[in-house]
Formats: structure tokens, C-alpha cells, sequence
């Protein structure tokens, strides 16, 4: 999915109306040129400051861990209250979508202990990422020493170069940023290098008594802009990354001179990096110091942050930094330089190469004192450094140019709030969506969500619904909805304007509840049903036509795999499984040739490549040439995790179209109220009459439109939002019946960015007048064969789902639905299937 939504739910970008009033040229031109630091901040308002203060917006707010629990499990829940007392409830889920068009919020209580008042208690998030070294007398310096580091900082105090970063508060707001401190303001003593609160290099010293002595450049360093080209226009350029800003910076202090040197020196690009450009924010300054000795302090050294007044981690750095390096000595102007050229590792007191461990958490120091750490609130890491040479693209094979970590002062891997309450899963509890919902008595109200999956390796049902939860992950936002684009989810972009790789489940995702969109009096006020909401149309459909079945998430079939699904005659999806790993689209294919049958019940499956961390905890991914949010830059396109390459599945040779049959094609979103064009009926195609699929369509005449009736979703029809086809040339089977085709979407319908190119004869976008209308925007309904009687049925849309309840689910998609249903839970062999 691309930024396009995000605007639907909220995202809101700006230029001052003169910018805004010169053209979307003009405006790329502003974003994009170098500008002298403006007098008076921007006129337009800020955007939130950060995750913390979107969530106080809400109330009050919480998470379940785990998310997937079976029989005899103990799920654990973490609420932030802003008021004294709340009530909890256990609540199954069967209808998450306030709008009363639709079935409207429906859920039953479970009767146990939990049930209760609570004392509510507001928690922060512990967000900003960093490194942590665990204090040893080997760091407690009193004497001469030196620091130096590669860095590319992404926000600079008055710097409007990073106009994103600018814009928002309070990454614009002067501040002093740790780069290697073992520092403490609550006590003055230690040392650090920073970047200080006007944007220069500058090195604190604190004396045993506490008295300070702060030594700066005062040049302010440029600032990198990870989101260039051009995304601060109207309508939201997908921002690209670009190749950092890199500086060396070298700290020496010499306690027996009473000197501080200080070099802040701006590298040219590879493959010249020991060349000198004329660039103004080169400096090297020399100055007195009267601290003859330094204080100790027994806090742990950080790297990206630094300890504060009140012994709380603070000060975060937004940036990357390569290979920071720690001398028990002062250094000379010519051991600075080389280093600066390459030199001096093995005369380092402590060497961190992050270039080692990069699938984990540790820090290694290459010296030999050891002094290892580790990472804390997820630092990206297999990014390029300062020396990468722009000759390999995967850091397995040039590890050494990959030394980079890339911090940010709003990263959040886990909110790390205490237990409020526990539930244990009754032995006999049905399978579902769950949630613990939580109320105060202002009205405020939220759904810390979770599922009861059945016992492991004991079925209840030949229906199986695989809870797409790496796409809830990927979209799931921390704080009110609308407010999207800075709430930690995978389209978000982090206070300096990069893109979230990793999206974490130990905390709040408020969009992965019931009325995510509203509630009953305003049931669109934040944007139509997505994912979780949308979803659980199909869990209400099953409820009502009294269907068994049990409910699985992705993280149980990446966790065990092929034999999960097994059991089952019929697996359903979501409406939108965007987002897979390797084991788990593994497991669907396999599970698939050994004659099982799945429901694919939405539109842009199976796309992105999502990797799990070993623990469950979070999910990585990287975003390049695709319909996408934001884009990763060049030479960072391979996992941290595991190594494995990013982005689309189809450019890893495994496109939907394999699979399912059909695949990503184009997408669009209309108004809340919806237009013809927004969303379309399917039209049955010849094969439709195909005797193979005669029971797809018992009791829906032969002329009769699919859907041509409003979803809950769009109101046009029953093929919307986001589309899928089909398509031989991307390895959709031969044998596959296009049994319906959704077609005629207007031009706010956009053709997937990666099959445009310059020698399309056709419209990019649905319908444009004055040109033919793009054929491949569409949305095809297929079934597909595979071995031992396996079989897929692909509705190819996002909306199909929201048009089940129309007329109280008497109409043919819910019939058409029905009869594929049955029809693979029989067990049965397939009319004519031409697959042995």
C-alpha cells in the first residue's frame, strides 16, 4: 500500500501557502534546495511531538502479551490510565465496525474474576533508542583521553535542511544530543562527546567537585535529510533515502596540558573519502581547559543518549553513528588524522564495530578490554557506514562497510509497563478474536486486543482463519489513528523523517481494536474500516451462518509450520495479508499441495516481505520499488535479522500470482460516502459457466452483477480499495478460472508503480479522459488448482468483505462465499479439477 491511504486516514503534510500557491514544481524546488536558516519558525502548526503525547489523547490504553494464547496460557495486560479507576472485561469479538449499515459492534463477555474495577496509573513510553555499556572501572576516567566517531546527524537546532525534522517539535527545539558519553547531569561528573544544543561538536567535562566545562565547535553541522527528494510538497512525495551526510568527529582531552582539541570535519563521498571539499562546517578548534581531573560516576556509558538531571536516559541522538571509538589518552592533530584516514584501531581502549552481531542485540568492542553492550529500543542496524563504497548492496558480503547504526529519539521495542491484571484462558474457551476491553468512567474506552487459538495439536473445527497479524504489526499505530504518520507503525516515518523498519507488538496498537474508526454515534470519523476492523466482517459472517472455526495468527504458523494447518479442509485469510514471511508463505504452499484449500478474501496479499525476530517481539522489513509509504536507501535493501533480501515478493521470484492465482494491480480510495467509481461489482466472465464452476455460483443468475451493492467498506461495490488479477506473465497457472472481473474504476484508481515505465501505452491510473482506460485495473475472481485435490479461491479485493452484511447477508457475495465454503470443507474432490 502506498502513502495514498495514509492521507485518507490522516497523514497531513504542508507548505506555506506561498510555496503552496507557486505549484507542486516550485514546492518539490523549496523542499528539495538548500536554505539559510529561517529567522521565524513555519507558519503551519507542528506536527504531535511525539508517540507519548499522541497516546494521552486516547485516555487510556494497553497491550496483551501474548497475542495468541491457547487453553491453560496466561495472557498479561499493561494499561496506561489517565484517570484514577477503570473497569476491565473480558470480551469475545465478533464485530469490531461501529457503523450501524453494517452488523455494528458485537461481542460477548466472558464471565471470570478479571471482570473488575482497577486503579488506573498514566505509564510513559520509554521511547529513544540507544546503547547501553555496562559501567566498569576501565571507563571511570579521570585523566587524558580522546573520543572519535563517524556520524551523519539527521537533526540540527535552526537547520531547515531536514525540513521534516524542522517541522516538528520538539526535534526543532535546541537540545544537546549523546554521541559516547559516560555522563551524568545529576552529579556534573564524566565525560562525553555531544552534539550540543546548536548543532556543533562539543566535548563535557566534569571535575570530582561537579563543576562543568563544556568545549564547542559552534559551527552547526548540516544535517542529513534521510527523506529527500522532495517529500515536503502537497500531497506527500514518497520519501526516498538518501546517502547520509557523513562527518568525522574526534574529541581529545589533555589533562597534563589542560587542552581539548576538537576536529568536526564534514567526508567527501566514495570513493574519495580522504578528500577535502570546501564545506564551511569544517572546523578544528583548540582551547584551554582549567579541569585538571575528572569526576567518576558509576553510570552506565551510552551511546546516541546520555544521562539526565533526574538519572533517566535522555538527550537522544537522531542520526547515524559508525564505529564510535573510546582512548585512554590524548590524542596528537596528527593521530587524529589517522584515524580520520583509517588508522588507529588497534590503539583504541575500547573499539565498538557495529558491523559485528548485526542480527542481534550485543555491541561488540574489538578491543581487548571487552567492554561489550548492548542495544535498547531498536537502533536500525545493517546500514551502510561512512566507508561504504557503493560497490556490494548486501552487507553479508562487505560486513566491514556496514558498521553503521542509525538512532532515533522516538523508537519504541517494548512500552515495558508493569502486569495490571491477568487472564487465564478457561480449558474450554472458544477459539476467536479477544480483547480486553477497558472503560473510565469519562467514556473513554479501548480494546487491548488478543486471540484464543485451540489447543495445541487439537483441533475443533475443519475451518481454520489465519489472523494476518504481521500486516496488523506493519500498520499498527500507537495513539489516535489520524495521526498515523508518527505513531511507530511501518507506513510511519520517525521524528527526523525516517521510515520505521521495525514495528514491535509490547505495546498500544490502536488501530488493532474494535471502533478503531469510530464509535456507533460517529463510526467514520477516523476513516473506514482496515485490517483488523475489516476483518472482522468475515469472523461476523462465520458467526451468523454457524460456522466452527478455529482462529490462528501468523506468529503460530511461523512458529510451527505446515503441521498447524494441516487438519484443516479450509483456511481462510483477511481481507488484506499484506505482509509474509518466508516460513509462513512456505507453510501456505505447502499445506496447498498437499490438498488443502484456502480463501483468499481480500486484495494485496502475499506483497511485502515481513521477518519476525526469533522472539516474536517485533517485525522487520524494507521497503523499495514497490507502491509504498517510504523507500529504504541505496545498499540497505537485506534484512538485519536474517540476512534475507527485502522489499516485494515478486522480485524474490515468488509474486502473489504464484500462489493465488492473482496479484496486486491498483488501488484507490474514495470518500467515506463512496462513488461509483470508487468501488465496482464483478462482472461474470465466460468461465463463470464452466461446469468445474457451477457450484461457486448456485442461486446467482447468469447475467446477475456480483456486489453491485455498497460494502462497509466503499460503497460503489463489492471490488474496491485495493485490487488484485490475474496474470500469466507473473506465473498466475494456466488451469486458473477467471471466473468474474471487477472493471471500469475511475482515475483516482492508481496502476502499482512497479510495472510503469516509459514505454506503457495505457493510463497508469483506472480512467483518465482523453485516454483508454488502463486494462490491467481490475479485480478478478479465480479459482486455481493444485495436487491432491488442494484448491484456491481468490476474491481479489479489500472491500469483498465489507459487502457480506448487505441485506442482512442475503446477497449473492454472501452466497458465492457460502458456496466455496462448504464446498472446501466437504473434503470432497473438486468438479473437474485438471490438477491429479
Amino acid at each position: 500500500m502506498s502513502c495514498l491511504l495514509l492521507l485518507v486516514l490522516g497523514l497531513s503534510v504542508a507548505l506555506t501557502p506561498a510555496v503552496a500557491s507557486a505549484g507542486p514544481l516550485a514546492a518539490i524546488r523549496a523542499a528539495v534546495t538548500p536554505q539559510q536558516p529561517p529567522q521565524q519558525p513555519p507558519q503551519q502548526p507542528p506536527d504531535p511531538a511525539s508517540p507519548n503525547d499522541l497516546l494521552k489523547q486516547l485516555g487510556i490504553s494497553g497491550y496483551a502479551d501474548p497475542l495468541s494464547a491457547q487453553p491453560g496460557d496466561t495472557v498479561r495486560f499493561h494499561v496506561s490510565s489517565e484517570s484514577a479507576t477503570y473497569h476491565a472485561s473480558i470480551v469475545r469479538v465478533i464485530s469490531g465496525d461501529p457503523d450501524p449499515r453494517g452488523p455494528g459492534i458485537k461481542e460477548e463477555v466472558v464471565q471470570t474474576p478479571v471482570n473488575r474495577d482497577y486503579a488506573g496509573q498514566h505509564h510513559d513510553l520509554p521511547v529513544g533508542s540507544y546503547v547501553t555499556v555496562p559501567d566498569a572501572p576501565a571507563l571511570r576516567l579521570s585523566g587524558s583521553f580522546a573520543i572519535t566517531a563517524w556520524i551523519a546527524p539527521t537533526t540540527i537546532p535552526d537547520s531547515n535542511l531536514n525540513p521534516l525534522a524542522f517541522h516538528r517539535s520538539p526535534v526543532g527545539t535546541p537540545r544537546p544530543q549523546g554521541i559516547l558519553t559516560k555522563w551524568s547531569d545529576a552529579s556534573n561528573t564524566g565525560y562525553g562527546l555531544f552534539v550540543d544544543s546548536d548543532g556543533s561538536l562539543a566535548l563535557w567535562l566534569g571535575s570530582p567537585g561537579g563543576r562543568v566545562e563544556k568545549v564547542r565547535t559552534g559551527v552547526p553541522m548540516h544535517p542529513w535529510d534521510p527523506a529527500q527528494p522532495g517529500f515536503y510538497a502537497t500531497g506527500g512525495i514518497v520519501p526516498q533515502h538518501t546517502q547520509p551526510r557523513w562527518y568525522f568527529v574526534a574529541a581529545s582531552y589533555d589533562a597534563q596540558a589542560g587542552q581539548v582539541t576538537l576536529v568536526q570535519e564534514p567526508l567527501a563521498p566514495p570513493p574519495n573519502l580522504n578528500a577535502q571539499l570546501p564545506d564551511a562546517t569544517r572546523v578544528s578548534v583548540q582551547r584551554s581547559t582549567s579541569i585538571q581531573s575528572l569526576g567518576q560516576n558509576q553510570a552506565s556509558a551510552l551511546i546516541a543518549a546520555y544521562w539526565t538531571k533526574s538519572n533517566q536516559v535522555g538527550g537522544f541522538y537522531n542520526g547515524k553513528i559508525d564505529n564510535p571509538r573510546l582512548y585512554d589518552h590524548a590524542l596528537s592533530p596528527a593521530g587524529i588524522t589517522g584515524i580520520r584516514n583509517g588508522g588507529g584501531a588497534a590503539d583504541a581502549f575500547a573499539n565498538w564495530d557495529f558491523s559485528q552481531q548485526m542480527s542481534t542485540t550485543q555491541v561488540v568492542d574489538v578491543s581487548q578490554h571487552h567492554l561489550n553492550g548492548s542495544t535498547v529500543n531498536l537502533p536500525i542496524r545493517a546500514l551502510t557506514g561512512h566507508n561504504w563504497m557503493r560497490q556490494e548492496q548486501d552487507w553479508k558480503r562487505a560486513p566491514a562497510q556496514y558498521g553503521a547504526m542509525w538512532f532515533h529519539e522516538d523508537s519504541l521495542a517494548d512500552a515495558r509497563w508493569p502486569v495490571s491484571f491477568e487472564f487465564k484462558v478457561p480449558d474450554n474457551q472458544k477459539s476467536g478474536y479477544y480483547a480486553a476491553k477497558l472503560e473510565t468512567a469519562n467514556g473513554s474506552h479501548y480494546y487491548a486486543s488478543f486471540w484464543v487459538r485451540p489447543q495445541q495439536g487439537k483441533p475443533t473445527a475443519k475451518i481454520a482463519f489465519l489472523v494476518p497479524l504481521f500486516s496488523y504489526l506493519a500498520y499498527g499505530v500507537t495513539g489516535p489513528t489520524e495521526f498515523s504518520n508518527v505513531a511507530l507503525s511501518q507506513y510511519s516515518r520517525y521524528e527526523d523523517g525516517g521510515g520505521v523498519f521495525y514495528s514491535s507488538r509490547l505495546r498500544p496498537l490502536s488501530n488493532m481494536q474494535s471502533e478503531a474508526t469510530g464509535t456507533p454515534q460517529a463510526p467514520r470519523a477516523h476513516g473506514t474500516p482496515w485490517q483488523y476492523e475489516a476483518d472482522t466482517h468475515i469472523v461476523d459472517w462465520l458467526e451468523e451462518n454457524n460456522y466452527q472455526v478455529d482462529y490462528f495468527t501468523d506468529e503460530d504458523v511461523q512458529r510451527e509450520g505446515t503441521k498447524l494447518l494441516a487438519p484443516y479442509k479450509v483456511v481462510l485469510t483477511g481481507s488484506h495479508p499484506e505482509y509474509y514471511s518466508e516460513p509462513l508463505l512456505d507453510s501456505v504452499h505447502n499445506y496447498l499441495n498437499n490438498g488443502g484449500r484456502l480463501m483468499y478474501m481480500g486484495g494485496n496479499g502475499f506483497y511485502w516481505i515481513s521477518v519476525p525476530d526469533p522472539t516474536g517481539t517485533f517485525n522487520e522489513m524494507r521497503r523499495h520499488d514497490g507502491t509504498e509509504a517510504w523507500q529504504t536507501a541505496p545498499g540497505e535493501e537485506y534484512h538485519s535479522l536474517t540476512g534475507e533480501y527485502g522489499g516485494l515478493w515478486r522480485f524474490r521470484g515468488r509474486p502473489p500470482n504464484e500462489l493465488v492465482g492473482t496479484g496486486f494491480t491498483a488501488q484507490g480510495f474514495g470518500a467515506i460516502t463512496g462513488a461509483a467509481n470508487y468501488s465496482r461489482p464483478y462482472t461474470r466472465n465466460p468461465d463463470s459457466n464452466d461446469p468445474r464452476a457451477a457450484f461457486i455460483f448456485q442461486g446467482v443468475g447468469p447475467n446477475e452483477q456480483i456486489g453491485n451493492f455498497p460494502s462497509l467498506q466503499l460503497q460503489g461495490g463489492a471490488a474496491g480499495e485495493e485490487l488484485d488479477r490475474y496474470d500469466y506473465a507473473l506465473n498466475s497457472p494456466p488451469t486458473t478460472l477467471v471466473l468474474a472481473t471487477a472493471s471500469g474504476f475511475g482515475n483516482d484508481y492508481i496502476f502499482v508503480v512497479e510495472e510503469v515505465n516509459n514505454t506503457s501505452n495505457v493510463s497508469t491510473t483506472g480512467g483518465v479522459a482523453g485516454q483508454p482506460p488502463n486494462p490491467l485495473v481490475r479485480a478478478d475472481m479465480t479459482l486455481g488448482y493444485y495436487p491432491k485435490g488442494g484448491a484456491v479461491f481468490s476474491v481479489s479485493s479489500i472491500s469483498y468483505s465489507g459487502s457480506l452484511f448487505y441485506n442482512h447477508y442475503n446477497n449473492n457475495v454472501s452466497r458465492i462465499t457460502g458456496n466455496v465454503l462448504r464446498t472446501f470443507m466437504s473434503g470432497g474432490p473438486l468438479p473437474g479439477s485438471p490438477v491429479s
